[in-house]
């Protein structure tokens, strides 16, 4: 069961040894002592009554229970989960709708238009820029969270063309488990990954962190599927056009204001069969700067690697990839189609050329 709060699940997280360690560390990091405070309680929270009730045909796939109406209040940004943790849950959906096809959502798009209800879809909730939140200003009778977790799907593959249609609601390792018996994955991996969907990645048009070529989701959409308030929107499943105006840009980065994604046509990749990696250190006061020189090199020197990620001293140690007082770059390469060793040795020389430390 997802925390109602914040991150992860509830009973994993820290222990309480190591929540003690943590606080040793902020305090000496912040110079004050700071003390830690349990999480809150379902049961001790004070949520307004449900304003409306669901549909009498879709209320079985309806809850108005405190844990789905706080669980869906929120989106992950840092604001939502210090307000999550402290309580504070002012607004909450009057229900949370999770229909299991197509059909049930364009009939809970219609009795939202009819009774006047804002409804606001919800893929895996890890939004940061208010867009699952659920107080919503205007002449509402009430507010619905529109869940799509039970639309988690990959309902076609073609092989030929490395593409697949999947529904929207599928969370990132459910997608990964379902494409790798084919041989494909959609290398997609946001820092949310584990607790966001295809369909949130669409909306938000969100950037994964194996990001130096595809960046962003958009460059693996071939075609959407969106239900609106007033019918269906399907773009058709090209590899390009020159055609004008891309209906797909329309909806990607729409964050639902528009109608809720129900399925895609995505671009996959071969699963990668070979791997190097490696950790450069840029040391002194200025290594950070060097390490962004190193990656600036890196990004114009048509490598592509998988990863290149740099860590400033403080982050390092945080993650335990440092001391503390170097700059760190992690930097990784992956192919399905061939041995690695001259794309590494050449991101490495561009490394020590901005005085990086590569381990022998």
């Amino acid at each position: 069961m997802r925390k109602f709060w914040g991150w992860g699940v509830e009973g994993a997280g820290p222990s309480a040894e190591q929540c003690e360690g943590i606080v040793k560390t902020l305090s000496a990091r912040f110079g004050s002592p700071l003390d830690p405070h349990p999480a809150p309680r379902l049961e001790a929270l004070a949520l307004p009554a449900p304003r409306v009730t669901a549909p009498p045909a879709l209320a079985e796939r309806c809850s108005s229970s405190p844990a789905d109406r706080a669980g869906h209040h929120y989106g992950k940004s840092y604001r939502d989960v210090v307000r999550g943790f402290r309580g504070e849950f002012p607004h909450p959906p009057d229900f949370v709708a999770r229909p299991r096809d197509e059909a049930e959502i364009a009939a809970l798009l219609d009795w939202c238009g009819e009774s006047r209800v804002a409804c606001i879809p919800y893929g895996g909730g890890s939004s940061v820029v208010g867009g699952v939140e659920t107080s919503v200003a205007g002449d509402y009778a009430g507010v619905v969270s529109i869940d799509l977790g039970r639309l988690d799907r990959v309902l076609e593959i073609d092989r030929v063309s490395r593409a697949a249609r999947i529904q929207a609601g599928v969370l990132g390792p459910s997608l990964e488990d379902q494409l790798r018996p084919h041989g494909l994955t959609l290398r997609h991996f946001p820092q949310s990954f584990e607790f966001s969907s295809l369909g949130g990645w669409i909306a938000t048009r969100a950037g994964g962190h194996y990001a130096t070529l595809y960046t962003h989701i958009d460059d693996f959409v071939e075609s959407l599927r969106t239900v609106t308030p007033t019918g269906v929107m399907e773009s058709r499943r090209v590899p390009g056009s020159g055609a004008g105006v891309s209906p797909d840009r329309l909806v990607i980065g729409s964050e639902g204001i528009l109608g809720v994604i129900v399925e895609a046509w995505m671009r996959l990749q071969d699963r990668p069969g070979f791997r190097a990696s490696t950790s450069v250190r840029f040391e002194g006061e200025d290594g950070f700067a060097r390490g962004a020189e190193a990656v600036r090199a890196l990004s114009q020197s048509g490598l592509f690697p998988s990863n290149c990620r740099l860590l400033d001293p403080t982050e390092a140690l945080t993650s335990g990839a440092g001391s503390g007082r170097e700059a760190v770059l992690v930097l990784g390469f992956e192919s399905a189609d061939h041995p690695l060793d001259a794309w590494m040795d050449r991101a490495v020389e561009c490394c020590r050329d901005a005085g990086g430390v590569v381990p022998e």
